[in-house]
């Protein structure tokens, strides 16, 4: 028996010995503040406690060795201490999709009695454990410090009193709750009868399945049933653009990557699903994977699917005359080729769903997708079933960043819930995470840029392969980006644009905050500063010269009418430059909404249903970025109602469909429709009051569906509704080491600054990771490492100061002029990254990551 102390109480334990502290909080004692983000890594501090006065992680903390501890979590710290922490981080905008902060919460407490005069430098350091993909660190450690304060002077946190209107910096919604672990992430929901699931996974990247044998693991105790293609009721094949990914690999065909689904255990616990899904033998005939993109592309090569080629698609993008010509006749010339790698999106909480049989023979999902409507158009068919017998409820999602737009566990939760006819949960474990989820791109690139002797661009000519991995997912748009976006945000005469999306077996590359841009913005930007030292051009001169204004050209031949911000941002980071010894400038432009010839559409309703209980619904996905206190703002700025008494919901039964959650496009869609809304609803209001109202609901609808195809030959070219732009200036030591980066940023109208100033930071902080230390290596077709720790995502210490510096230059389509931020917040990173680097040591930099 092992005797310990947990929350006040005295808890004698006789199970096993080595069961980890967090199984036994979360799967016996109900206890959700600690959260699983890594399964058992010891790599990212979301189940810290304390032990013995100690910051611990209960991930690596064996119970037998507990005893006669005092183990504290965050339900157990008095209420005035988490109030002060909780209140503090979301003032301070330190909470995001808000997975991490319970983890951090425990650690500001611990450090409190530690050191309560910690610096900031001691913060960082103290976070060493904790990591936060969202944030950026910088409104984190702004809360650890407050926090400290408010606990050492027993100071209350309290909130100012505001309209919550647009502009004004509203707390985050459900924040409090979300800090505290108090709202539940998928993994924290639980449901009577409710039974779990586990993945048997291809071992190789491509074979023919032989024979799946599980004879073995269905005799284990506790195993209900084991699911193979055989038992998949509808069709087998999904996708978000071509249905090209199986739901599960039939025995006689052939795996396509090594996270492919062979087999489906359903078991009494997640720990015997696991364990009986090793016990499925499978019997293969290995054959030779199609990894390298070069070779992927020749004729003779394998194909990764028989009946396709491995170009899954082309883009091309050409206008300005004779190129090569162009190119030959300009006085400057920049030529190199540019490589990026592979990147995890890391969101801290892996994907997960809970399944049950729902009205009328139906089926309900929970799960944590960035597009609810567009997974039920895809379980649908998987289940013979009409759309109308599927529910999707989102539950807010611990992180996305475009890595949950393509569906993981969500259809085969459902095949195991309608099957079964009860409740089933599926959620990865970290490692099954990095395996099965689709990737940032790997890109190759073969670019030339070209100036004129007065440093006027005159062409772009850019040739480009994007390895796609195994199945499409959204690559082809992707890579419709590299070519769309090859001109950054500058003027270019002439373009030759071309990009490859290319399949092999390496695991699929999908959307991924950026979602192309990042890649050919390093690429143009490291050969406009070539061009700049070619012709002993002033770099930040020359791009105030060359920026796009109003009239301009996009790569796609878009003429940008209004709101066209890239020079008030130059404007922005113009001292600091000039003051800098050691400085690397990169310019960037990004599409809000898809575009490219598909509509954007949002629809939402409004519901009254009491004075105090406002209910705003809607299709975004909630992860971290804020779209639901933007919905909520925007109703209390049209309709002047209390932002207090508004809550949000998502799901697929209220019928307000939308695409994807993608695109920096949910504030923009989301407002318009709302504000479309609240037309009908403020005709209500000038001769009834909200009491009178009771009952009355408020459909609003937007529509943006004037954009057309790259490439197509219309009179009008319109590729995208609206754009942001950014410049980013990083500065270096005299060690030539990053000492600060400032990024300014127009985002056409700020709607909340504090959650405006952390996006930026947060994607300013992928934007690092991803310029110098993040990979995510495979060979042969076989990941290198699985390992979270081994992606080399920079920690709080390791990140330097972010200075976000926001412009307002109004665009004509979103609401009070907004433009998205989400994405474009790391899209010039890495090429100011690079520029800096160079300034330094004079090397110049062809491949990311840069210090790995």
């Amino acid at each position: 028996m092992i005797t310990f102390n947990l929350n006040g109480n005295t808890i004698h334990y006789n199970g096993d010995p080595d069961l980890s502290l967090l199984n036994y909080l979360r799967d016996e004692k109900g206890i959700t503040s600690v959260k699983d983000g890594c399964s058992g890594q010891a790599a990212c501090g979301a189940c810290m406690l304390e032990i013995n006065g100690r910051a611990k992680l209960s991930c690596v903390t064996k119970i037998k060795k507990l005893e006669d501890a005092r183990v504290v979590t965050l339900e157990g710290v008095p209420d005035d201490i988490k109030e002060t922490l909780a209140k503090t981080f979301v003032k301070k905008g330190a909470v995001q999709c808000g997975f991490c902060t319970p983890g951090i919460l425990m650690r500001t407490k611990v450090l409190f009695e530690e050191n309560p005069n910690a610096s900031r430098e001691e913060i960082k350091k103290a976070l060493n454990l904790n990591l936060c993909r969202c944030t950026g660190y910088t409104k984190i450690i702004d809360g650890i410090e407050s926090s400290l304060k408010s606990l050492k002077n027993k100071e209350q946190v309290i909130f100012e009193e505001t309209s919550g209107k647009v502009g004004t910096s509203y707390p985050k919604y459900d924040a409090i709750e979300t800090a505290l672990g108090k709202r539940p992430f998928i993994n924290d929901m639980s449901f009577d009868g409710m039974l779990h699931a586990s993945f048997r996974f291809s071992d190789h990247p491509r074979a023919i399945v032989k024979d799946i044998d599980y004879s073995k693991a269905e005799k284990l105790p506790g195993v209900v049933k084991i699911f193979t293609a055989s038992d998949i009721p509808g069709e087998r094949n999904m996708g978000l653009i071509f249905k090209d990914w199986p739901l599960m690999i039939a025995k006689g065909e052939t795996t396509n990557y090594i996270g492919d689904v062979l087999a489906v255990v359903v078991a009494e616990s997640k720990s015997i699903a696991t364990e009986a899904a090793k016990n499925i033998n499978v019997a293969y005939e290995v054959l030779e994977p199609v990894t390298d993109i070069h070779k992927a592309i020749k004729a003779n090569s394998i194909k990764v699917h028989t009946s396709s080629s491995n170009i899954l698609d082309k883009c091309l993008v050409r206008r300005g005359g004779n190129i090569d010509k162009i190119i030959n006749n300009s006085k400057y010339v920049s030529k190199g080729i540019y490589q990026t790698q592979r990147i995890e999106h890391a969101f801290l909480e892996t994907e997960g769903a809970i399944a049950m049989p729902w009205k009328d023979g139906g089926i309900e999902i929970y799960a944590n997708s960035q597009g609810v409507y567009v997974d039920r158009g895809q379980i649908a068919p998987l289940l013979g079933l009409p759309e109308e017998k599927i529910n999707i409820r989102l539950v807010p999602t611990g992180g996305g960043f475009g890595g949950k737009e393509d569906m993981t566990v969500q259809g085969h939760a459902a095949l195991c819930a309608y099957l079964l006819q009860k409740p089933v949960k599926i959620v990865l474990t970290r490692q099954d995470s990095i395996r099965m989820h689709p990737k940032r791109h790997p890109v190759y690139m073969d670019i030339t840029v070209a100036a004129d002797e007065s440093g006027k661009l005159t062409a772009v000519k850019l040739y480009s392969l994007g390895d796609t991995g195994a199945y499409a997912s959204v690559g082809n748009k992707v890579m419709e980006r590299v070519a769309g976006h090859a001109t950054g945000g500058y003027h270019v005469p002439a373009i030759d644009l071309e990009a490859l999306t290319v399949y092999t077996n390496n695991i699929p590359c999908g959307a991924m905050r950026g979602f192309g841009v990042n890649q050919v913005t390093f690429a143009l930007e490291s050969c406009i500063d070539d061009i700049c030292e070619q012709g002993n051009f002033d770099r930040w001169k020359f791009r105030y010269e060359n920026a796009v204004v109003e009239g301009s050209q996009t790569a796609t031949g878009q003429v940008l009418e209004k709101g066209v911000g890239l020079r008030a941002t130059l404007k922005a980071v113009k001292k600091e430059f000039y003051q800098a010894k050691y400085a690397g400038l990169a310019c960037g432009i990004k599409n809000t909404g898809v575009g490219n010839g598909m509509p954007d559409y949002s629809d939402i309703l409004i519901t009254i249903h009491s004075e105090n209980h406002i209910q705003i619904q809607h299709g975004w996905t909630e992860m971290g970025q804020g779209v639901d206190t933007i919905a909520i703002q925007t109703l209390a700025q049209e309709c002047g109602i209390k932002p207090e008494t508004v809550k949000v919901s998502v799901e697929t039964d209220a019928g307000l469909p939308t695409g994807m959650t993608t695109s920096s496009r949910a504030t923009a869609l989301v407002g318009n429709a709302i504000i479309n809304g609240a037309i009908k609803l403020n005709a209500d209001l000038k001769n009834h009051s909200l009491k009178e109202l009771i009952g009355k609901s408020y459909k609003g609808s937007y529509t943006y569906d004037l954009s057309t195809k790259p490439g197509a030959d219309v009179e009008k070219v319109i590729t995208h509704f609206a754009y942001g732009y950014a410049t980013q200036l990083v500065i270096l030591g005299k060690e030539g080491k990053i000492e600060k980066v400032i990024a300014a940023h127009d985002a056409g109208k700020i709607m909340n600054p504090t959650l405006f100033e952390g996006q930026i930071e947060g994607a300013v902080h992928m934007g690092l990771g991803y310029a110098l230390t993040e990979d995510l290596p495979m060979k042969g077709g076989y990941l290198v490492s699985d390992k979270l720790k081994d992606l080399k995502i920079l920690k709080a210490k390791d990140t330097p100061e972010i200075i976000v510096k926001g412009v307002e230059v109004k665009d004509p389509i979103g609401p009070y002029g907004a433009k998205g931020v989400g994405e474009i917040g790391l899209v010039p990173t890495a090429g100011a990254v690079a520029n800096a680097l160079y300034q330094f040591d004079k090397i110049r930099r062809y491949k990311l990551p840069m210090k790995r």
